[in-house]
């Protein structure tokens, strides 16, 4: 199972300097991937947590995080599609692998908050049935010339987009999702599923399973499928998979292996004590740094 580590994009800790000092170490390390999420806004009266209240850019952040590393991969865990229009989205990613060298991988989802919806103009209503049409048209975009779509949703007039990204024939597509049905279309449409971050640890084997037997329905191969997992790492008494001590972390990795995940990213965002807009930023470099030394990939 390949280790990855998600990027300081919540609260005070998420600097420029931040993510150019853990994007440096992660890769150095031996880190397979570097992760990022998205949320527009924090309604006002919410009990939305702490961490949604101030969000960099996910896009943003890993082009800054791909000028100063080589070899890791960028991931986006998620961006939310009906927010952009596929045409906007087709161009940012193949921009971003095309500067990165080709180490993309787009995590898309259909978002969840109803503010958002409301403040990019999208009708949160229909989201599910736009969702296979929107994955077409994106690779539509980056498929050859003349580029042409027209579907019950969207429409791409006849015409060259150029660049390409640098993966033929585009960055592999990670979605996120819960529900039976939007699994199965993983299993159809997409290269793999990324767990979020309420997730059961111990219960991941299902979801994949449905993912798999999605696929082998469609004809694809389950084995090509990935699935990585949000591995939401907390500081404090045990009281899930991934808190507790780092070495009551780490021997948790296993576990999440055995159930098939191929790939997990560590995230800090979500601790509180990290992830707050009023948490000390000093703090959160000094674990971060600790969580990155103790739970890095075995070079062997």
């Amino acid at each position: 199972m390949k280790i990855g580590f998600a990027l300081p994009v919540s609260g005070s800790w998420a600097t420029p300097s931040n993510v150019t000092e853990l994007a440096r170490r992660a890769e150095n390390l031996g880190y397979a991937s570097l992760w990022t999420f998205q949320r527009l806004l924090a309604p006002v009266g919410s009990t939305l947590p702490p961490v949604y209240r101030s969000v960099l850019d996910p896009l943003m952040v890993l082009g800054y995080a791909a000028a100063v590393t080589e070899r890791v991969r960028l991931g986006t865990a998620i961006v939310n599609m009906p927010y952009l229009a596929p045409a906007v989205l087709a161009k940012q990613l193949a921009t971003l692998d095309v500067l990165s060298d080709g180490r993309v991988d787009a995590g898309l989802g259909l978002g969840w908050s109803q503010e958002e919806f409301a403040a990019v103009g999208t009708d949160y209503a229909r989201r599910g049935a736009r969702a296979e049409e929107y994955l077409d048209c994106l690779r539509a975009l980056w498929g050859p010339d003349p580029v042409e779509h027209a579907g019950a949703f969207y429409r791409v007039p006849r015409a060259s987009v150029q660049p390409k990204p640098v993966q033929r024939p585009g960055p592999p597509i990670l979605l996120g999702a819960t529900s039976e049905r939007a699994l199965r279309r993983i299993g159809r449409c997409a290269d793999g599923w990324i767990s979020n971050s309420r997730a059961d640890l111990t219960t991941l084997a299902a979801p994949i399973a449905q993912v798999r037997d999605a696929a082998r329905a469609a004809g694809r191969d389950p084995a090509t499928m990935r699935f990585v997992c949000r591995g939401v790492v907390r500081d404090g008494p045990r009281t899930r998979p991934l808190t507790g001590s780092l070495d009551e972390v780490r021997a948790d990795l296993p576990g999440l292996a055995a159930q098939g995940m191929t790939e997990v990213f560590l995230d800090l965002n979500f601790d509180p004590t990290i992830g707050h807009p009023d948490a000390d930023p000093a703090a959160a470099m000094r674990r971060a740094h600790e969580v990155l030394e103790a739970l890095a990939p075995d070079p062997s």
